[in-house]
């Protein structure tokens, strides 16, 4: 299970790159209950979806014609030692890693199956206030068009323990930080198939999001203009699922998950 505090590995930030950050805060306050702050005038028009006061989530501008996407950081206590095991596993530094102010030091990478994602090193800025609690981030899945080169990846780099599960038939790994145990697993790869992959579908980490009604959540999403990827679903030991694009083209996942 996804909790804080946050240890090295573990999902620690989340963000969502879009070309219309207003219209973005307007779909997830409908679909979530979320409240916006800003992170400031020197932000850039950066800045928190908040969940009850408490930060769920970032969100900033992208351009103005690209594609919404989320981006999901990993936490590191060293993000320039991890862009170098980065390059030394075989994947791409596609930002060097920066300060945030004194918030924190981030980076951005892209696995060697073409995933992109994100590191924060923390300063004054921990990480996410709230996860797993409804209508926050309690999963990181992996969809990968090829599993076992992406497991020797995050092994390399993060050093994850994984564990195959069986999931009807679909190739699914369940990841945890190291020495965490299956108590602190917070995501999962998934091997694409061979219909995705003939239909274009390319690597990609996405958030889920914890709900207390899944139908009613994924209602709401699709009323607002959401596109369903695939309607609610339940799966053994993990809960009810559903996935959608946003309005704006960036993956959602939703899941009720599993009563204990």
């Amino acid at each position: 299970m996804l909790t804080t505090p946050f240890v090295p590995g573990a999902p620690d930030w989340l963000d969502l790159a879009v070309p219309d950050t207003d219209a973005a805060v307007a779909f997830y306050r409908g679909l979530f209950g979320w409240t916006f702050q800003s992170a400031g005038p020197e932000a850039g028009g950066y800045g928190f979806f908040l969940r009850d006061g408490r930060t769920v989530a970032g969100v900033g501008p992208g351009g103005e014609d690209s594609t919404a996407t989320w981006t999901v950081y990993f936490h590191t206590p060293d993000a320039d030692a991890t862009a170098e095991a980065v390059r030394q596993a075989g994947g791409t530094v596609t930002v060097m890693p920066m300060d945030v102010s004194t918030a924190g030091r981030m980076a951005h990478f892209t696995d060697p199956t073409g995933a992109d994602f994100g590191v924060w090193q923390p300063r004054d800025r921990p990480g996410l206030d709230v996860v797993t609690e409804e209508n926050a981030l309690s999963w990181t899945e992996l969809y990968t068009t090829d599993s076992a080169r992406a497991e020797d990846f995050y092994r390399a780099v993060f050093s994850w323990e994984t564990r195959d599960v069986p999931m009807g038939g679909v190739d699914y790994t369940v990841v945890s930080p190291a020495g965490g145990g299956q108590e602190r697993s917070h995501g999962g790869i998934l091997q694409l198939q061979q219909v995705h992959l003939d239909a274009g579908s390319a690597s990609e980490w996405h958030p889920y999001f914890a709900v207390a009604d899944c139908d009613a959540a994924f209602a709401t999403a699709t009323g607002q203009g959401a596109t369903e990827l695939f309607s609610p679903m339940d799966t053994p030991g993990f809960g009810r699922l559903a996935m959608v694009n946003d309005p704006f083209g960036a993956t959602v996942a939703l899941r009720r998950p599993a009563a204990p």
